[in-house]
């Protein structure tokens, strides 16, 4: 089977398109903007991409067009199939139909951290021997492709994200994995292009806790509001609770220069210490959260701490990009507020006394952009000796929003000023910490360039 994929070079329809390819189907696809490093994944799978959407492409007949949530009426080629009345079909609807039915799937949602857990309980399954397919919004430094197809019995880790599934179908992407376990990590209003207020995404994630089968498992965190709510609509499955002294918990935190030690455990059951490679509170839940669902797929917790201890990390988060002049650029993928503010706790956690953090903001996501969030990010940044804020694009004034940081804030609308401004402060033995979900203009590798020529 030909599919042609419209938006290949998102994470999502990217991971698609690899497994796909995997399958056995020939796999073409094209987008706005075929960059790297999907691109280069892509190519190397044999899979061709075209620049652009030219009603054109029309003449590659292939058996069924999947079509990627950023295509909208009006793009040409979308307009060129509706008016030939050409077969399409949503990216994950083809993925449910041809890749989950008849597996176990292992859902991660939540408004944070679901590719950090994703790669955690892929990574537990990996190295207890059962071979999990999987379709991960990130890279996880364990494998080499953020989405494997494995065989048709093993169970499959998705990242399940609540955003909508296509221009023609507006439910979250997440009602179409129909999983058997289900970690629901979080809740917060995100978002703001699709959902009017947290009561809508709270509908979502409840219409996700209507797919799982009585003989699932949701793993849900017990420590916040929002997710009660959606359980008190409805739950049919078992459900466990996490970051709660009844539920799974972690306790005895032992922060190292790269690590954190804990006791996992489950009520007053100490179930084994686990050194994970990652620091921050929210880390340790993640791993909390992988480690009950991997039960729930028959791995002991025993087994699973041990695996962790192996755990490699993931590109984008808390990724060191390099030093110069004794400074240490990192890289993250944090954009909304709460991510921002546990993100720079958890770096602080792993300082020593009178090494600093300038942290570095593009409010590059759809609900950041509309101003949405606006409000929370000096609380969320309060944890940083200096805030640079890059406001190229904006439609609202981030200088008035970061006011009350006074003079510890600065805004720029020029990149190239920005990373003048970071180097003329940085010192040695400061963390630049750089939080954005796009690519930020390169702006890592300009810093170290600019902080190797002081």
């Amino acid at each position: 089977m030909h599919l042609h994929i419209l938006g290949i070079c998102g994470t999502f329809m990217g991971g698609l398109a690899a497994i796909a390819r995997e399958a056995g189907h020939r796999v073409t696809g094209c987008d706005a903007n075929v960059y790297p490093p999907m691109s280069d994944q892509l190519r190397a799978l044999g899979i061709d991409l075209i620049e652009g959407f030219d009603a054109s492409q029309l003449g590659l007949a292939p058996d069924a067009w999947v079509i990627g949530n950023v295509v909208t009426r009006g793009n040409p080629l979308m307009e060129a199939i509706l008016d030939a009345r050409q077969p399409y079909i949503s990216g994950p609807q083809w993925l449910a139909e041809h890749v989950l039915a008849g597996r176990p799937v292992l859902a991660v949602a939540g408004t944070h951290g679901k590719t950090t857990t994703s790669s955690l309980l892929a990574w537990i399954l990996e190295a207890c021997g059962r071979s999990p397919g999987f379709l991960i919004g990130g890279v996880p430094v364990d494998f080499p492709f953020s989405a494997r197809l494995s065989t048709p019995d093993a169970p499959f880790v998705i990242e399940a994200d609540e955003y909508d599934t296509a221009f023609f179908d507006k439910r979250s992407k997440f009602v179409h994995y129909r999983p058997t376990t289900a970690i629901l990590n979080n809740l917060e209003f995100d978002h703001a292009d699709i959902f009017p207020d947290l009561a809508a995404i709270e509908t979502q994630f409840h219409h996700l806790v209507r797919t799982v089968p009585r003989s699932g498992r949701l793993v849900v965190n017990g420590a916040q509001a929002s997710l009660a709510r959606v359980l008190a609509r409805g739950c049919w499955s078992e459900h466990v609770a996490f970051d709660t002294d009844e539920g799974w918990h972690a306790e005895s935190v032992v922060e190292e220069p790269d690590a954190a030690a804990f006791d996992v455990c489950r009520g007053a059951e100490r179930l084994g210490r686990c050194r994970l490679p990652l620091s921050g509170r929210h880390n340790r839940s993640n791993a909390i959260a992988a480690i009950a669902a991997a039960e729930h797929a028959g791995v002991a917790p025993a087994d699973a701490i041990a695996a962790l201890r192996r755990f490699g990390g993931v590109k984008r988060r808390m990724e060191v990009r390099g030093s110069a002049g004794g400074v240490v650029v990192i890289d993250d993928f944090a954009h909304h507020p709460s991510a921002i503010e546990t993100t720079i706790d958890g770096l602080r956690a792993r300082l020593a006394p009178g090494e600093r953090i300038l942290a570095v903001i593009e409010p590059r996501s759809n609900t950041m952009k509309l101003g949405a969030m606006k409000a929370l990010l000096p609380g969320s940044l309060a944890n940083a000796e200096r805030t640079y804020c890059y406001a190229g694009g904006l439609g609202w004034d981030a200088a008035e929003a970061l006011a009350p940081l006074g003079e510890r804030a600065e805004v720029f609308a020029a990149l190239d000023a920005l990373v003048a401004a970071v180097a003329a402060e940085a010192r040695p033995g400061d963390r630049v910490l750089v939080m954005s979900n796009g690519g930020f203009g390169g702006v890592h590798g300009k810093l170290l360039e600019a902080l190797g020529r002081r």
